[in-house]
């Protein structure tokens, strides 16, 4: 099977499809060239509408972080992304649902193997770092990014950014301090 026709099976996925309130909607994007793979939770409900992955808050927040533009974060031949859930889990009762915890075993691997490698993986939030590092991954989120260089240069665990993360950011200055340097520096040598 091919990569183009292994993303239209994707596409057509009703794994979950009777959990989804809104009704499926994968969005991903991969390709046999893109070096950088983002990792994330899920859609929201606006990504969810348009159909583009990050095109939210969160994602201006984590393109920032990168140091990439709109346009090379959104070069499907250079940025792979594939969220955890591909589609839009729904809201609960304090944000977005998790994602839903079939999409990733089924297809991530089956994904993966048409990216090249060497890569880098940005496990951006808890769902991505729990399932990429399991049991080498530190006791919080907040400790495993601060040991960012560890799991280097296969993976780089970010916090999600979301509006949550501001006070989060707050809390731990050496975030943007140490980290985000070291990830541009990182997202630029691969670029």
């Amino acid at each position: 099977m091919s990569l183009p026709q292994l993303l239209k099976e994707v596409q057509a996925c009703r794994i979950c499809a009777a959990s989804l309130k809104l009704g499926p909607r994968p969005v991903l994007r991969a390709s046999t060239t893109a070096r950088l793979l983002i990792v994330g939770q899920a859609p929201g409900s606006k990504v969810h509408a348009s159909g583009v992955p990050w095109d939210d808050k969160s994602g201006t927040r984590l393109r920032q972080w990168a140091g990439l533009s709109d346009a090379e974060f959104y070069d499907a031949a250079k940025v792979a992304i594939l969220p955890m859930g591909f589609c839009y889990p729904g809201a609960g009762a304090s944000g977005d649902n998790p994602p839903r915890p079939e999409c990733a075993p089924h297809w991530h691997a089956r994904l993966s193997e048409y990216l090249p490698q060497p890569r880098l993986t940005l496990l951006v939030g808890q769902y991505a770092q729990r399932y990429y590092l399991g049991t080498a991954r530190q006791a919080s989120l907040t400790e495993t990014v601060k040991a960012f260089a560890q799991y280097r240069p296969a993976f780089f665990p970010l916090p999600h950014p979301s509006w949550r993360s501001t006070l989060w950011m707050r809390s731990n200055p050496w975030f943007e301090r140490d980290v985000v340097p070291a990830l541009r520096e990182a997202v630029r040598s691969l670029l």
